[in-house]
């Protein structure tokens, strides 16, 4: 039942500073989670580690991050949420710390899964701080400051990791975290309320949790690792593989029947908690296809500079906050979601398309327009499809639902990872060998052109044989160039068909649903 009592919600300052909070302790756990890719090199140089080795800085982030975010609720629940929150908060922090100061790859990867048992919660307790921190009617509001962050802080991440690399040092990613956490976990002690729930009387379900350690975190690993290891041709994944399903099929089962839960999955039942979930993952699938996508294109096959691709995002990023601030008014008067939605989705889709089409003689001024139409998307499909995973619930299931729909977000993110990763690796070497076949002396216009490079290498003074084995190389690193645009070409295509096929899945969603208490 739900008390009768008039609930009291913050106001004025004290609202503003929990929003503060909350934003800065979303966008910290956000940003992390890209912001190391970027720096990768430099970090392997400096503990001596090969680049293979050092991808474990970002997976075991990852890994741990995935784990603790459907038991942020449970965790709540038996220590508080003020407590906890700040717990997260300094724990982020101090780990943060830890990592800039690590001398070896093991105390790094070490560091890093702490780090993520950490930022791992900041994102659903950051959620659910939000959502009670305003009235029912003004529920939207509080999706729209939240889903800017979701939608802004991956994006930011590679930017700002490039730009502190490059002006200081790798450590000092790192060490950013560290004022901004201890402000956070100050504010969070003074205007963040304790909630608990007086109910926690069952014993904690050590089986559900050691079930879901193992499922998830085998998931998220062969994510995470499968395509540099070329899948199931590894025996690690391959193992990993089916500890992952059988895991998470035993997680299923034991948390349907246990009494306390430590994750309540009976939410389901509720359609469109079910159908929220499902877009959230997609939206996350979409988003990081972009975010990974693009910059490397830029850099790599157009040759813009780190800063020239941050910039090129900021016009983008403007414009989903001005959709998220339009959607929410539409929602606030009645719109259909269903057609915000299937609107975000097709400005993607307009977006891939676009994008799909570049060339390498591509502008800054020429992507400048796709790039709205991106920002548009986000702006549109991220806000209603945040509300509607949690519309319905109180107390400690949307608490449960909030943790749900995060981890869709995070498993969404690492599927769009290693879907567009693998995409990229078999396109690049399918594009290369078409191009190589016609290269030849039988192929008029290759024959052409490279009897030209020949020509007026050799009027620099080269020999004919030296002209010709350079022209041959010259040959050579144009068609891994090209190769390589061509494969980030296709990817933006398999993004515009996951665009298209999410429109059709939009009008699954029920177009109201009544607010209702549900018992465990």
């Amino acid at each position: 039942m739900i008390s009768a009592a008039v609930k009291q919600y913050p106001t004025g300052i004290r609202r503003t500073v929990i929003v503060a909070t909350c934003i800065i302790a979303s966008l910290l756990e956000l940003i992390d989670s890209t912001i190391v890719n970027v720096s990768l090199h430099h970090i392997a140089g400096s503990l001596g580690a090969s680049t293979t080795d050092v991808a474990w800085i970002i997976t075991a982030y990852a890994i741990s991050n995935v784990i603790i975010i459907p038991l942020t609720t449970m965790l709540s629940e038996r220590f508080g949420r003020r407590r906890y929150y700040i717990f997260s908060i300094m724990l982020f922090t101090f780990a943060s710390f830890m990592c800039g100061n690590s001398d070896y790859l093991v105390e790094m990867v070490i560091w890093r899964f702490i780090q993520g048992l950490g930022g791992g919660a900041l994102l659903s307790l950051s959620q659910s701080i939000l959502l009670d921190s305003f009235p029912p009617e003004k529920i939207n509001v509080a999706s729209a400051i939240y889903g800017m962050g979701v939608a802004m802080g991956p994006a930011i991440g590679p930017t700002l990791g490039g730009v502190i690399t490059d002006s200081y040092s790798w450590n000092w990613i790192f060490f950013i975290n560290v004022p901004l956490g201890i402000i956070a976990a100050i504010a969070a002690w003074v205007v963040v309320s304790n909630q608990r729930n007086r109910k926690k009387s069952g014993a904690i379900d050590w089986t559900g949790i050691f079930l879901l350690t193992i499922g998830i975190g085998s998931l998220q690993y062969v994510l995470e690792e499968g395509n540099s290891k070329n899948w199931f041709q590894d025996r690690a994944i391959t193992i990993l593989a089916i500890t992952a399903v059988v895991g998470i099929i035993l997680f299923v089962i034991i948390e349907l029947k246990a009494k306390t839960p430590a994750v309540n999955l009976r939410l389901l039942r509720h359609g469109n908690l079910a159908i929220g979930i499902l877009l959230n993952f997609g939206m996350l699938a979409i988003l990081f296809i972009g975010i990974y996508a693009f910059p490397l294109m830029a850099q790599i096959d157009l040759g813009w500079t780190a800063t020239m691709t941050g910039l090129a995002l900021v016009p983008g990023a403007i414009i989903t906050s001005l959709f998220m601030v339009i959607c929410q008014k539409l929602i606030d008067k009645g719109a259909d979601r269903r057609i915000l939605i299937a609107g975000g989705f097709f400005a993607t889709f307009v977006f891939s398309s676009w994008f799909s089409v570049q060339s390498a003689d591509s502008s800054w001024c020429g992507l400048f327009w796709p790039l709205l139409f991106r920002g548009a998307g986000v702006g549109l499909y991220m806000l209603p499809a945040i509300t509607m995973a949690v519309e319905g619930f109180k107390g400690s299931d949307r608490g449960h639902a909030v943790s749900l729909s995060n981890m869709a977000r995070q498993l969404g993110g690492a599927v769009g990872l290693a879907l567009i990763g693998t995409q990229i690796s078999n396109s690049q070497a399918v594009c290369r060998n078409t191009l190589i076949s016609h290269i030849s002396e039988y192929n008029a216009a290759a024959s052409q052109t490279i009897g030209q490079i020949n020509s007026y290498l050799q009027s620099t003074g080269m020999t004919h044989s030296e002209a010709g084995a350079m022209g041959y190389a010259i040959m050579e690193r144009e068609i891994a160039r090209q190769s390589s645009l061509l494969s980030y070409l296709a990817s933006f295509r398999i993004m515009a068909v996951i665009s298209l096929a999410a429109i059709f899945a939009v009008f699954l969603i029920k177009r109201k649903q009544k607010t209702t208490a549900i018992r465990r």
